[in-house]
C-alpha cells in the first residue's frame, strides 16, 4: 500500500485491513503485563505449591512468568508464599526495596495474608503491614491454579483492565513511580 493511500483512508478501513492503532502507554503496559518476573520468596508449605505452578501440568510460563529470579534486581513481582516471621520481615522489606520500579506483590496463602492459624508473638499477622500487597491468594495452601489466577489478575491490573467492587475501572499502573 503506498503511503499516500495510507493517509487518505479512514482508520476503520485500516483496522479492517489489519493495521492496529494504540498508544505507546498501552503498548508498554501490554508488554510489561506479559513479562512479569517473580522473585522467589517461599517461606513455608505454600512455596511447594508456588513451585508446582511452573510444572508441566500448570505451566505458569504460558503467562510470561516462567523466569523465577533469585536476584531482586531482576524481578518485578514478589510472591510471598507462606507465614512470615517477625525476624524475617526486615529481610523481606530489604528484598522488596531492592526490586526496581514498578514492582508488585502477591500474598499467597492464609498465613501470609492474615497470619493463618499462627496467632502468636512470632508471626506477622499480615504481610500488607510490611510491604504493599496488590493481590491476595486465599487458601491453606492455595492450589497452583489459584496462583495462576492471581498472576492473571495482576496482568489485568498492569494493563489497566481491572475493576473494583463497585464496577469502577481502576487506573493503569504508572510507568515510573517513586
Amino acid at each position: 500500500m503506498p503511503l499516500k493511500e495510507l493517509f487518505e483512508k479512514d482508520w476503520q478501513e485500516l483496522e479492517s485491513e489489519g493495521v492496529l492503532f494504540s498508544s505507546l502507554e498501552k503498548l508498554v503496559a501490554w508488554g510489561r503485563s506479559n513479562s512479569l518476573w517473580p522473585a522467589t520468596f517461599g517461606l513455608a508449605c505454600c512455596a511447594i505449591e508456588m513451585m508446582s505452578s511452573t510444572d508441566g501440568r500448570n505451566d505458569l510460563a504460558r503467562f510470561g512468568s516462567e523466569v523465577f529470579r533469585a536476584s531482586p534486581r531482576q524481578a518485578d513481582v514478589m510472591i510471598v508464599a507462606g507465614r512470615l516471621s517477625k525476624k524475617m520481615a526486615p529481610v523481606m522489606r530489604r528484598v522488596y526495596d531492592q526490586m526496581p520500579d514498578p514492582k508488585w506483590v502477591i500474598s499467597m496463602g492464609a498465613c501470609a495474608s492474615s497470619g493463618g492459624m499462627f496467632n502468636n508473638y512470632a508471626i506477622v499477622q499480615n504481610v500488607d503491614s510490611v510491604v504493599p500487597v496488590d493481590i491476595f491468594v486465599p487458601g491453606c495452601p492455595p492450589r497452583p491454579e489459584a496462583l495462576i489466577y492471581a498472576v492473571m489478575q495482576l496482568q489485568k491490573k498492569v494493563r489497566g483492565e481491572a475493576f473494583d467492587q463497585l464496577g469502577h475501572q481502576l487506573p493503569m499502573v504508572d510507568a515510573w513511580t517513586r
